[in-house]
């Protein structure tokens, strides 16, 4: 097996990338802080997620977080701390790596063993296959913190559990737990904690297995599908707003609830 260990901050973040029998396989550790991601973190993800391609041995990609955490998402904490127009550009290489990982040429899962929140639930719906434990809690509550979603954000949900339900979940800021998340089809496969590694690295190899023409073909096929949509979201529109975003950074880390404004 081939591992490699890159060390981001000076508290204990990093990001472990491992090869072995055809799966590349990366986990998000950042236990201290529900494995959440920095922006710096966000672009090594997106390094590693190409580097799997580097490597004709690797069929499939698995994303994992560390202990009983996929990830919490971007930072919120960072965001704190600087400014809106830095806040904006993070989100902009978030997305970027979220999109890397969404059209990798490669079959790609997600193994959620506990929650996966806001960018964290983009990220695992941007795998093509999603695996979670009895500990997985899916949710995307950025009503509370005004941030925006644009069309590309809420494609992804849509297509899994249609308008009313994304509506929802952002309107009312509630998680899904495993059961709810597996009926509506968030989740593809449900397991036991003490069985999720051992049952994703079947699945992995199973779908190893498979025609590498056929995997790729049907993957390239279903994301022309869902990009056959117009692309109504201008590129000059941000992602946070500039009212309501610092409000909600500072009422998170305050531990507050944030006083919106009304919208006039």
């Amino acid at each position: 097996m081939k591992v490699s260990t890159t060390r981001l901050e000076k508290e204990d973040a990093k990001i472990i990338y491992q090869e072995t029998a055809g799966l590349a396989i990366i986990t998000i550790h950042r236990p201290q802080a529900k494995n959440a991601l920095t922006a710096i973190m966000w672009d090594e993800l997106r390094k590693l997620a190409l580097k799997a391609l580097e490597n004709s041995k690797n069929k499939v990609l698995l994303l994992r977080g560390y202990g009983q955490q996929f990830t919490a998402g971007s930072d919120i904490k960072e965001f704190n701390s600087i400014s809106l127009e830095k806040s904006e550009e993070a989100f902009v290489h978030m997305e970027k790596t979220i999109s890397t990982i969404e059209h990798l040429p490669l079959p790609t899962i997600a193994v959620i063993n506990g929650p996966a929140m806001g960018a964290g639930l983009e990220l695992a719906l941007a795998c093509d296959i999603r695996i979670g434990s009895e500990k997985a809690k899916l949710g995307i509550p950025v009503g509370k913190l005004g941030i925006t979603l644009n069309n590309k954000f809420a494609a992804r949900l849509v297509n899994l559990i249609g308008p009313s339900m994304t509506k929802d979940l952002v309107y009312t800021g509630k998680f899904l737990k495993t059961e709810e998340a597996y009926r509506v089809g968030m989740l593809n496969y449900v397991t036991q904690e003490k069985d999720l590694d051992r049952y994703a690295i079947r699945l992995g190899k199973l779908v190893a297995s498979m025609s590498p023409a056929s995997v790729l073909a049907v993957k390239q096929s279903v994301q022309e599908c869902i990009d056959s949509a117009p692309v109504l979201w201008k590129s000059s529109t941000p992602f946070v707003d500039a009212k309501d975003f610092p409000e909600g950074v500072r009422a998170f880390v305050e531990k507050r609830p944030p006083q919106f404004t009304r919208i006039s």
